[in-house]
C-alpha cells in the first residue's frame, strides 16, 4: 500500500506528493520514525530550532492512519 508522510508544524501542513510503498502500516511508521531522526540530526547540527513537528501518515485516499511526533525520535536518558 502507498503511504504519504505529510509534515504538520504548528497547524501548517507540508504535503508529501509522492508517498512510498510499504507492506504494512507498522513498516511505514518505522520508516517515519527513522526519517524523523535523520531530519532532527540535520537540524540540530545546523543549530535550528526543533519544535512540534509531526508526521501524519495517510493512505492514498487521505485518511490519517498514524502519526509520528518528531520528538519520539529523540532518545532520552
Amino acid at each position: 500500500m502507498r503511504y504519504y508522510f505529510h509534515v504538520r508544524t504548528h497547524g501548517k501542513l507540508a504535503r508529501d506528493p509522492e508517498g512510498a510503498e510499504f507492506e504494512t502500516l507498522e513498516a511505514a511508521c518505522d520508516e517515519a520514525f527513522h526519517a524523523a531522526r535523520e531530519i532532527l540530526a540535520e537540524r540540530l547540527a545546523q543549530g535550528e530550532v526543533i519544535d512540534g513537528e509531526i508526521f501524519e501518515i495517510t493512505t492514498e485516499n487521505g485518511d490519517i492512519v498514524g502519526t509520528v511526533p518528531f520528538r519520539t525520535a529523540v532518545r532520552m536518558g
